[in-house]
């Protein structure tokens, strides 16, 4: 899996092996900031911006990171990045060659199935769900696996459209069986 990662260019020919001077000084950062990045998972920069830790919203409400498991050519995934992350959310994105292997990996059943899969503390999430509907799950805490909005529902966040369809968002129940969680 990727996570952010950013590509090094493999035709630079600078020689690491004798290092010295302000080579040296480049390499001593890099070599600085991967320990304390291994050290202190809690410094690590999530998409776009912000930390590991979980954020918190005038309500009180702690909220934990969200990680989104994405293709990496998925546009409205990241729409739905954005969206909770402007209401309160920190995000991570992780890019996945199989988003229906990780769907499966993680617990969510495949009839539920979107574009992406997130975790959320205990809970996992399909598809392009509200963030409130999210913040509304973790303040309640039902036992279940999570939420979904099955397919990609034009009006959805991350699905804007000008034709909007009334959707719902699903509680996936330990057993798999979903009931009706929202109406929008």
């Amino acid at each position: 899996m990727k996570t952010n990662e950013v590509s090094f260019d493999k035709t630079n020919k600078t020689n690491f092996a004798k290092p010295s001077g302000k080579n040296r000084t480049v390499l001593c950062g890099l070599v600085l900031c991967a320990a304390l990045g291994a050290a202190w998972p809690g410094i690590a920069q999530p998409f776009p911006q912000g930390s590991r830790q979980a954020a918190s919203v005038d309500s009180g409400q702690t909220l934990p990171v969200v990680e989104i498991y994405k293709s990496a050519q998925c546009g409205c995934c990241k729409l739905w990045a954005e969206h909770l992350q402007k209401n309160g959310f920190t995000v991570i994105l992780h890019d996945v060659g199989d988003v229906p292997a990780a769907r499966k990996k993680l617990g969510m059943p495949s009839q539920y199935g979107s574009c992406h899969t997130a975790k959320v503390g205990q809970y996992l999430v399909e598809g392009h769900v509200p963030a409130a509907d999210i913040k509304r799950l973790l303040k309640e805490r039902p036992k279940a696996i999570g939420l979904a909005v099955p397919s990609m529902p034009p009006g959805s966040p991350g699905m804007e459209s000008d034709d909007p369809v009334p959707y719902d968002t699903l509680l996936v129940g330990k057993n798999g069986k979903a009931k009706v969680f929202a109406q929008h």
